[in-house]
Formats: C-alpha cells, sequence, structure tokens
C-alpha cells in the first residue's frame, strides 16, 4: 500500500524542500492567535484547516473587513467587531484540534460557483512519475470547499477553463508537469508513497497554488469523466503496483 502521510504540516514542510515546487506553495504556518492575525492582516483573507482532515471538514475561511471581521465554516457565517472575538469563537470551533492557517487564493469561478483543480500523479509499472488524470471540482453555491464529498460538483477541466483561457491545452500541460515534479518531490520525503493527488487553485492570472497533497486521493471521481480510459489507466496503474508488492512480500518476508 501507498503510504498515507496524514499531517498537512508535514507534507507541506517536504514540498518546500524543492526550489520548484515552493513557489506554488501559498504561505503556510500552524496557526494560532499570532500567527492567523498575522497572515490575516497581510493577505486579507485566509483558510484555516485541520492538520489532520479530509474532504474539507472543519475548514474555514477568514476574512478581514472593513468594519470587522467574518469567517465561514460549512455555510454558517459568523461576523464580528473585533479580532478577540472573532478568534475566540474560531477556537471553540476547532475543538482542541491543531489546525494550520494557509494564505487565501481567489479562486476562479465557473457560472459563480468557485473551482479547482485534482491532479492525480503516480508512479508507473516502469518506475516514473506521471500525471495520469486532471479533472475540476465546482463548489457548491454556499459553501467555501470544493470536495466532491461536501457537495461538490465534478466537471471536465476543459470545461471549467473554457471561459477563461484559449491555452487550456498548453495550461493543463503545464499543471501536468508540475504534478510529475510534486510528485517526485513528496517520495523523496516519504519513499513509500507512490501516488498523489494535487488540490490545484487558478487565480486570475492562472497562476497555479498548491493548495493540498493527498496521499490517499480518491479515484472514483475520474468515473465521472467522459474519457473513460483515463480512470482505467489510473486503475491499471494501481493494480500493477499492488502485484509488485505482494511479489515482494511473497519473495521476502519481512517486507511489510
Amino acid at each position: 500500500m501507498s503510504a498515507h502521510v496524514g499531517s498537512k504540516w508535514r507534507k507541506t514542510n517536504a514540498l518546500k524542500k524543492d526550489k520548484h515546487v515552493v513557489q506554488y506553495i501559498p504561505e503556510t504556518t500552524r496557526m494560532n492567535k499570532a500567527s492567523l492575525n498575522s497572515l490575516l492582516h497581510k493577505y486579507g483573507m485566509v483558510y484555516i484547516k485541520p492538520e489532520h482532515g479530509t474532504y474539507g471538514n472543519g475548514v474555514m475561511r477568514v476574512d478581514r473587513l472593513m468594519s470587522g471581521y467574518r469567517y465561514q465554516l460549512d455555510k454558517k457565517i459568523n461576523t464580528f467587531a473585533s479580532f478577540p472575538a472573532m478568534y475566540a469563537s474560531i477556537h471553540k470551533d476547532t475543538k482542541g484540534k491543531r489546525y494550520l492557517v494557509q494564505r487565501g487564493i481567489n479562486l476562479l469561478k465557473f457560472k459563480g460557483r468557485r473551482f479547482d483543480l485534482r491532479v492525480m500523479v503516480q508512479l508507473s509499472p516502469s518506475k516514473q512519475w506521471e500525471t495520469t488524470g486532471i479533472i475540476g471540482r465546482l463548489a457548491n453555491k454556499r459553501k467555501i470547499v470544493t470536495n466532491y464529498h461536501s457537495g461538490g460538483e465534478i466537471v471536465t477541466a476543459e470545461r471549467l477553463l473554457a471561459p477563461h483561457t484559449k491555452l487550456v491545452r498548453s495550461k493543463l500541460q503545464s499543471l501536468a508537469k508540475l504534478g510529475v515534479r510534486t510528485g517526485r518531490t513528496m517520495n523523496k520525503s516519504f519513499p513509500r508513497v507512490y501516488k498523489i493527488g494535487l488540490d490545484i487553485a487558478l487565480e486570475k492570472d492562472f497562476k497555479p497554488w498548491i493548495l493540498e497533497v493527498n496521499t490517499s486521493p480518491d479515484p472514483y471521481i475520474f468515473l465521472k469523466h467522459p474519457d473513460r480510459s483515463i480512470f482505467r489507466k489510473i486503475q491499471r496503474y494501481e493494480r500493477a503496483h499492488h502485484k509488485k508488492s505482494s511479489s515482494r512480500s511473497v519473495q521476502d518476508p519481512l517486507v511489510q
């Protein structure tokens, strides 16, 4: 099995070791009262997320307003006149868990709804990192996360990007290359990782930002892609890896 790295903090630090990949990582740090206040004043909008968590659960968007502060968790929006009052409420919502605070990226929108892209990257049977699929995730209008399990909609990347740029093919090619570079970088810190899912945000200038790297990405969202060969390839690479892993285990019973 591919090693599952649950800590977003450990994964962020691993990516920072690559001088090329680091330029695509929004400023991220562990959250406390001082770090949240600092990044909020620096960027005006930030996201805070559990260090360990999936499907966008617990993610909050925090905004500094002209007249105060606001944060949203799921569909609930809370507004405050002062930072201390808001932080006290956020602290209560974190329920004692460790959180990270990350520079907020204003996602591109499609028909008024935010979207990001999931880039699937795998170690091929010939042991080369390869981007095997790219698909879009369209957020529910009332939510801040795009995750399919949180009410997001799966849409092809080509459809989402078409209204924004004529260079769709070249943009997807550059994201595929970034995926491969990120896979190699993750593998250096976590040698048992053989697949990753990158959550990529695009700003208005189309600069990509790596919001998160998932080491146990859900392949089944690619069943919704009209090109069925993409899912078949993802599954073929997965089966090939499991076959090799099983073979190694039989040859050496000490392999775990």
